[in-house]
């Protein structure tokens, strides 16, 4: 059986040759990730080229994803500036004092003359320390160096350095506990969004969400950009802050996808809870019926080595189990040496986990629904189970009835046929989901289209039973049962 958890690979110059993304999508990749933090448009837009072109060559559904930079606070300093558990040093912004000159004040909590001179701290986001309260934790370079805030006048904090190290210019930097006022799209985010979909993106992934509000305010931007109120792309949600956790349901509501990024989520908080806020996080979004991918590190090491670390087996393998929708591969296809097999081993792990027993989420499921548009596809879900039934044959106009049955994990192959070029794209995301393309109106006779397709494929045989779901159809009904057939 052909796997059903579906595979986000980034690209990156390890991986942007036509040849290499061809044999990334025949190894399993789903959905080609683009990361505007790095990259020019010319790169990009060649990219997207390319995968368009392979899309119609295989016949199959290849989704885009723009991720976009988001608001990224970084150091400014002059030079290297070493710090040691212990020392004091001084922070502000580029607001406050753009020039470094900025004074040692009449602190309470130690003389000046136990304050680093020459460790004087900017941080590159105007009017941020204003944000920053006592007490807070200013995490340095994914967090490799940690000071805590102990006073605060007029605009420069005192700090004391927990974990120590070099601080160097333009690193990252994170505040777990601060309530940052920083809009979550930047100017940059604009440009990058602007140019997405001017090249008819499928997804765009946020970052460092906060709540609801700000997945409503992408979306207003999306439809003024494009004119019109639908045919969008999905909003996917980056959970990497402790604000987005604090936010979650409010957040799984409003977004269209979910994304665990577990890199920044695991410096904002304690890294042991990381694993089981991404189970919280897969939990409800499942029940919500919303895709969600799970990221970052998954098979990091190969990068580097051919092979992954057992470590990263298991992890993969865990991920599969509490049926994450998708799995994601950053580095490891955007700029380690084994693209190709990255995404072939993450394929063969899944296939292997989806086999054994261990996959059953049946606890997980909304089997108690109320909605009519549920009751039909549960029903179709429950009619699936006879052993006599060979697939479940969609038509989905929007893809809403796809997610639908998705959600219900069923045995059986999910077929998904759809006369929308986006919707077929955005199928590329939807647990088991396998996308037709049709130019057929007619819902009911793109259903045949794709059995004979799905028949000349060998997937199906001339006597096999199918259940048959529309999403739509001419007359004015949303969705209707149309039952069992014989192909």
């Amino acid at each position: 059986m052909e796997k059903r958890t579906k595979i986000v690979a980034t690209l990156g110059l390890v991986s942007d040759k036509k040849e290499v993304i061809r044999e990334m999508v025949k190894s399993g990749m789903n959905v080609a990730r683009l990361n505007f933090s790095h990259g020019s448009y010319e790169w990009h837009g060649n990219v997207i080229k390319i995968i368009r072109e392979l899309s119609e060559e295989l016949k199959t559904p290849i989704g885009i994803m723009s991720d976009l930079q988001g608001p990224r606070i970084r150091t400014a300093v002059q030079s290297d500036i070493e710090i040691k558990t212990g020392d004091f040093v001084l922070v502000s912004d580029v607001a406050k004092d753009p020039d470094f000159k900025f004074e040692i004040l009449n602190f309470k909590t130690t003389s000046n003359d136990k304050i680093l001179n020459s460790g004087k701290i900017l941080l590159d986001v105007p009017d941020i320390v204003d944000d920053i309260e006592i007490g807070n934790e200013i995490l340095i370079e994914d967090g490799l160096m940690k000071i805590i805030v102990k006073e605060k006048q007029d605009g420069v904090l005192l700090c004391e350095v927990i974990d120590g190290g070099v601080v160097r210019n333009h690193k990252g930097v994170n505040i777990p506990d601060a309530h940052l006022h920083i809009s979550p799209i930047t100017e940059k985010d604009e440009r990058d969004l602007e140019f997405s979909l001017k090249n008819d993106v499928d997804f765009v992934a946020m970052s460092f969400v906060s709540n609801g509000d700000d997945i409503e305010n992408l979306r207003d931007r999306i439809k003024k950009i494009l004119g019109r109120e639908e045919n969008l792309p999905q909003i996917v949600a980056k959970i990497e802050r402790k604000e987005a956790i604090k936010n979650l349901d409010e957040i799984i509501d409003h977004t269209d996808a979910i994304m665990v990024a577990r890199g920044d989520l695991g410096i904002e908080m304690d890294e042991s809870k990381v694993a089981i806020f991404q189970k919280e996080i897969v939990r409800k979004s499942m029940q919500n019926m919303k895709p969600v991918i799970v990221a970052t590190q998954m098979l990091n090491s190969m990068i580097e080595n051919p092979r992954p670390t057992r470590a990263e087996v298991s992890d993969v393998t865990n991920a599969v189990v509490d049926h994450a929708d998708a799995l994601m591969l950053s580095g490891e296809s955007a700029s380690g040496k084994y693209p190709v097999e990255s995404v072939r081993i993450m394929k063969e792990i899944i296939e292997n986990t989806e086999k054994s027993p261990f996959d059953d989420v049946r606890h997980l499921l909304a089997l108690d629904v109320e909605n009519d548009f549920k009751k039909i596809v549960k029903s179709a879900y429950e009619l699936a189970k006879d052993k006599n039934i060979k697939a479940i044959m969609l038509a989905s106009v929007s893809g809403f009835t796809a997610r639908l049955m998705s959600h219900f994990r069923s045995e059986k192959p999910l077929f998904v046929v759809t006369n929308q070029k986006k919707t077929y794209n955005q199928l590329s995301l939807v647990w088991a989901a396998k996308g037709y393309y049709t130019k057929e109106k007619e819902l009911l006779k793109a259903i045949d289209e794709m059995i004979n397709y799905r028949k000349s494929k060998g997937e199906l045989a001339g006597g096999d039973k199918v259940i048959m779901v529309l999403g739509s159809v001419p007359g004015g009904e949303k969705m209707q049962l149309v039952g069992v057939k014989t192909i």
